[in-house]
């Protein structure tokens, strides 16, 4: 399985922005200067983060992204499923129906062997990413890298957008 590069994005920009001082905003231009990554291309991952309720967003001088609830309460499948989508990863096309034997009246996506096993290994993966928070995240950063919310402010106050 291959996620997009968007993810990646999505995630780092939704821990990073678990550091942003209270109540402050943060621009998409802002966000992408960070990593020297494409604004527009951004500025979609951050549009599909608000739309499902994991960022919220506000126009004007003092607008841009913020988290829309605590770290604490953010999933990393949260921020998966907003970039992904909801779709399963493995679709069975039912390709044990279509060889020797194959029958018209089963239902092959629960019968064969090989998409059951797809679906239990898509579940601990989606049931992995459910249980751990941006939260973990953050406080793991910080156990290992304690000066990285200090230098995540001044980059995004640096940042030329």
């Amino acid at each position: 399985m291959r996620m997009s590069e968007g993810v990646e994005w999505a995630l780092h920009t939704c821990l990073n922005l678990s550091w942003a001082p209270p109540g402050e905003a943060v621009t998409a231009g802002r966000l992408a200067a960070f990593y020297d990554l494409p604004a527009a291309y951004l500025n979609k991952q951050l549009q599909a983060l608000a739309r499902a309720g994991v960022l919220t967003s506000a126009s004007g001088p003092r607008g841009g992204f913020r988290l829309a609830r605590e770290p604490g309460r953010i999933t990393l499948m949260d921020i998966v499923a907003a970039i992904e989508g909801g779709e399963d990863a493995f679709r069975c096309e039912q390709l044990a129906g279509k060889g020797p034997g194959g029958r018209d009246d089963v239902d092959y996506r629960a019968t064969c062997f090989i998409s059951r096993e797809m679906r239990q290994a898509e579940l601990a993966w989606r049931r992995h990413l459910a249980s751990r928070t941006l939260a973990d995240i953050r406080a793991a950063v910080e156990r290992s890298f304690p000066e990285t919310p200090e230098s995540t402010r001044n980059g995004f106050a640096n940042a030329r957008a």
